[in-house]
């Protein structure tokens, strides 16, 4: 695979990371919505936290979490449907192209030295945007919301009710039942407190008394208070203010464009989808958190109601779109920036480790007891009636039990729930271990599902062990990838594991088993990811420690078709670009030609006419094993492509070759020409073949008869008389021709292409040198070439 920008245990790190939702209040909302950002985008550049987390493990061991990076999003945000992730991803990866202007990068393997591309950013991005999209599920628990950001401004009238009024909002998303979407990890989350303070709009100390009173009701770990707009005026035009939302925004626009806001006028209902609204004073219809609609079974943020920020749409009076602009943070300065980040490192470190910590003690303490007991009876019940160890079976003899689901008090769902919080925090030796129970469960009751999360869960912690106590256990992911994709049905989770498998492979230099995992994972259902994953091979092939190059160049070519499929035309362009460099010049023509004509439609596709018509020209001007139809109909695009680009010569194509050898030049006893007249070269040609007896027996006759004619002797000037020249006659004597009459010249040409050819005002261009015989005879004689 080629190299990314992140390192393998990075990447997989990113991959999961605590989930915390965000609740706020109306007034909270605008605060925020004046930088042109939400509250989640607001902290979304501030996630990664710079410094070191501590926690205990239930041994009282320290686990020191390293470059912790969190995920905050609204809790109405809608999991993405399959067309919606398709779409995000093609644009992920076309809007994602090779830079330009960057040095070459040359790899020699062999005789090759090949220009290829050294790093594939538009795969990370796709990659990443898979991984963000992929909707939470209930046989694992790393997507699923921790703790709750319950956010206020400092403005409302009475801040603790509208506390409370979220929180019981909260409690009712998550415990009512009415709803699928979202998932909470454990039924006691986190609610962490927020008084969000307006510097520029409002009573600080104000500010100050609430929280203070904030810190007696929720404790000083679970609440906040957060300043921001500090900025009073427009920065000046020569101060550059940094704004690093834009990055995550465009990468995040999968979950923004899913947010719909429903706002009502007193005449009609109007839905406004990725819209900026300025709202007029008005008399709100009810309390902006009143949800009296009746209840979908979906998600918070379906049409029915609205928990976060739709809500803050409710309000009677003219609404006006207002354009969105194009920075964000506009009222922020510098220190408010630092103040966010301390605020999303407070929260973490005070609040989000220690509810973690707390409750891995607790499914700890819950799994020993309940565990031991069960284990205990199992064990009896086995050494009675004879029992011994369960036979493994293949995957293939597995009844298909994708569809069992266990009650959210099962131990085995309590032990994959510890898992899950040690791998988050990085306790990635207790997290092995509880994967590893819990995949001997699963297997036991055939529930294929649970075990396949279990099993790639368990690899993945395995790899990330510090030390390397074990080796990477890849037999896991094997069968993990096989039961998600045949038992299962589910590709999504199948491609999660392999491109999770991939990166592990590809750093401990195991390309060959990596690119045939790549391989084994493309299909015809998805174009894009067989393209991209077809590529990725492609990459491990040519960094083998033995580079396979012509493997290298037809993964290459799949990656091209498959990308051409997709709609990703310059994708497909590079990709037969960088597999022509094998090709090229060794005699596979036929393959060359394919690759030619692929690459010349696709430049032409994307108006690069004389790219394209370099591709078209080079099949034609060589000498080629294809059929005369194939070569057609390689000439009429070549034509099109060359008449389109609007050429003012004419196109370069292989002349007829001229056989030399069988020209023949004919003097004969036709009629004079009239002036300018010319002589049609077609249906005129010397068919006599040439016998030289006959011509020997003709020259004696004509011999003979001179000697006649000169009494018996023959003049020293004489020479035979030939009417045609060829290649077989001696032509070191100079011709006699008569005056006045014509020459005829025969010339025979190859036509190097397949596709007829209609010559039409051809021309023959000779040269008439006169020469001075008079040495020789009285009468001069003339020479024409």
């Amino acid at each position: 695979m080629a190299q990314c920008a992140q390192s393998v245990q990075e990447f997989i790190q990113d991959s999961f990371v605590p989930m915390v939702a965000v609740l706020c209040s109306e007034e909270a909302e605008r605060v925020t919505r004046r930088n042109s950002l939400s509250f989640p985008e607001l902290l979304r550049p501030f996630c990664r936290l710079p410094s070191e987390g501590h926690l205990r493990d239930p041994n009282n061991q320290v686990v020191v979490v390293k470059g912790l990076r969190i995920s905050v999003t609204g809790v109405n945000t809608r999991p993405p449907n399959s067309g919606e992730v398709r779409k995000v991803l093609s644009q992920a990866v076309s809007g994602c192209q090779p830079p330009e202007g960057l040095p070459a990068n040359v790899i020699t393997a062999g005789d090759y030295d090949l220009n290829i591309s050294a790093t594939t950013p538009w795969f990370e991005a796709y990659r990443e945007n898979f991984l963000q999209s992929m909707p939470p599920t209930d046989h694992e628990f790393l997507n699923h919301y921790l703790a709750c950001m319950l956010v206020v401004s400092s403005r409302e009238a009475v801040p603790t009710e509208q506390f409370l009024k979220l929180s019981q909002e909260q409690h009712r998303i998550q415990h009512s039942g009415e709803y699928t979407h979202p998932k909470w990890f454990i039924p006691n989350t986190l609610k962490y407190y927020v008084l969000l303070h307006d510097i520029s709009d409002g009573d600080e100390q104000r500010a100050d008394s609430v929280y203070e009173d904030m810190k007696q009701r929720y404790g000083t770990q679970g609440c906040y208070l957060l300043k921001i707009n500090s900025r009073t005026d427009a920065a000046g035009p020569d101060e550059q203010m940094p704004d690093p939302w834009s990055q995550y925004l465009q990468k995040t626009n999968l979950h923004n464009n899913l947010e719909i806001v429903y706002v009502r006028w007193p005449w009609i209902s109007l839905t406004i989808s990725g819209a900026i609204l300025a709202f007029s004073d008005g008399v709100p219809e009810s309390h902006p958190l009143k949800l009296d609609q009746p209840a979908d079974s979906g998600f918070p943020g379906d049409p029915s109601e609205s928990v976060n920020s739709a809500d803050a749409a409710k309000k009677q009076g003219v609404v006006t779109p207002v354009a969105a602009p194009t920075t964000h943070g506009a009222c922020l300065t510098l220190n408010d920036h630092d103040r966010i980040r301390q605020f999303v490192q407070e929260f973490t470190f005070r609040g989000l480790l220690p509810h973690i910590e707390k409750n891995i003690r607790q499914l700890n303490d819950q799994l020993v007891s309940r565990k031991g007991l069960s284990r205990s009876l199992f064990s009896a019940t086995k050494k009675w009636f004879g029992g011994g160890k369960v036979p493994e079976k293949s995957i293939a003899e597995l009844k298909n039990t994708a569809g069992l689901l266990y009650p959210p008090e099962a131990p085995e769902l309590q032990i994959r729930k510890m898992a899950d919080l040690c791998f988050l925090v990085q306790h990635y030796e207790l997290a092995y271990s509880c994967y590893h129970t819990a995949k001997k469960d699963f297997l036991s009751d055939q529930a294929m599902l649970y075990a396949a999360g279990a099993l790639e869960m368990a690899a993945v912690s395995a790899f990330l062990q510090s030390g390397a106590p074990r080796p990477y256990p890849a037999h896991y992911m094997e069968t993990a990838i096989q039961t998600y994709r045949d038992v299962c049905k589910n590709m999504v989770l199948a491609e999660r594991c392999a491109l999770l498998s991939a990166e592990v492979l590809k750093s401990q230099a195991k390309y060959s088993d990596a690119a045939t995992l790549l391989i084994k994972m493309t299909s015809e259902d998805s174009d894009l990811r067989s393209a991209l994953l077809l590529e990725q091979a492609a990459h491990c092939f040519i960094n083998m420690r033995s580079p396979m190059v012509r493997k290298f160049a037809f993964h290459m070519i799949l990656s091209g078709h498959r990308y051409s499929k997709a709609g990703q035309k310059r994708h497909a362009l590079r990709c037969y670009c960088q597999a022509m460099q094998v090709y090229k010049g060794k005699g596979w023509t036929l393959a060359e030609d394919h690759i030619n004509f692929t690459i010349g439609r696709q430049s032409f596709t994307l108006r690069q006419p004389e790219n394209a018509v370099a591709a078209f020209r080079h099949i034609l001007i060589n000498d080629s094993k294809q059929t005369a139809t194939q070569q057609n109909a390689f000439l009429r695009e070549y034509l099109y492509v060359y008449k389109v680009n609007n050429e003012s010569s004419l196109p370069q194509l292989p002349l007829p070759c001229l056989h030399s050898a069988q020209t023949r030049v004919f003097f004969g006893h036709e009629r004079r020409l009239a002036q300018g007249e010319k002589q049609a070269a077609t249906h005129v040609w010397l068919d006599h073949p040439y016998d030289r007896e006959q011509a020997q027996l003709w020259a004696e006759l004509e011999e003979q008869v001179v000697a006649v004619a000169n009494r018996g002797s023959v003049p020293i000037s004489f020479q035979p008389t030939q009417y045609c020249l060829s290649s077989h006659t001696d032509n070191l004597r100079y011709p006699l021709a008569v005056v006045e009459e014509p020459i005829f010249v025969e010339i025979v040409f190859r036509n190097p292409l397949k596709v007829p050819l209609a010559l039409s005002d051809l021309s023959l261009l000779w040269k008439f040198t006169a020469k001075d015989f008079s040495a020789l005879q009285d009468a001069p004689d003339y020479k024409a070439h």
